[in-house]
């Protein structure tokens, strides 16, 4: 692996680690909110992600390294403890516990907008000929520009995608549970139930999920790089 992969790499897991723990801090908060206090006891509540990779060494710390150096994609994942009982005796709750994490991550996305806009204007940075998930800006001249294009690059993408793809209605994603404000509390609590249910086979929810992501995401991506560069015609 060249000095130029390894670099993008220590970028890209910087972002992953960032928008992770974000995601997850904003479900313990959330919880908190609700009246859950069982990740804001195991340190959740917090944008410090040592208590989230604690929890989650495998995913947050091994797994993304692992999956970057074999195959050039940095994959992994995390999670926020909750009380199931809470759960179900409070679905619409849970329901916005589970809406928080996404809405932690296109928070991100339209930050990183900003500041991509703030680049262009001080023409610090440039709009790319084409764009990928690493190169949605570019560079004006070489040196820390082309670091903070990097990073600000990967804050957008994967914070669309970690965003679109855990509001797939899919257990154990996030979709399912936020599915509990689109209906009675009763069903609400049903989904809830059936939600933990499910989630022991929660890998094959997974798996699913991701073939079924595979087909959706390009006009996703698509759609977000028409409203950062609206008349570019990506």
């Amino acid at each position: 692996m060249n000095a130029d992969l390894l670099v993008l790499g220590l970028v890209w897991y910087i972002v992953f680690l960032f928008s992770t723990t974000c995601h997850e801090a904003a479900h313990a908060f959330a919880a908190k909110l609700g009246g859950d206090l069982t990740a804001f006891h195991g340190g959740q509540v917090s944008l410090d992600p040592v208590p989230h990779v604690r929890r989650e060494p495998i995913g947050m710390v091994v797994f993304p390294i692992l999956t970057y150096v074999t195959g050039g994609w940095m994959m992994g994942w995390a999670s926020a403890p909750y009380d199931p009982l809470w759960a179900q005796r409070h679905p619409r709750r849970a329901a916005w516990m589970s809406l928080a994490g996404p809405g932690a991550n296109f928070a991100q996305a339209i930050l990183a907008a900003a500041l991509i806009h703030v680049g262009l204007w001080t023409k610090f940075l440039t709009v790319p000929d084409s764009a990928s998930l690493t190169h949605i800006v570019e560079a004006a001249k070489p040196g820390v520009a082309a670091s903070l294009s990097t990073f600000l690059s990967l804050l957008f993408s994967l914070n669309v995608l970690l965003g679109a793809f855990n509001l797939l209605p899919v257990p154990p994603l996030d979709g399912f549970g936020a599915v509990g404000l689109l209906v009675g509390k009763d069903a609400a609590g049903r989904l809830q139930e059936l939600g933990q249910q499910i989630g022991r086979f929660s890998l094959i929810g997974i798996l699913i999920a991701w073939q079924l992501f595979d087909r959706v995401f390009h006009p996703i991506f698509t759609l977000s790089l028409q409203l950062l560069y609206p008349g570019y015609g990506f």
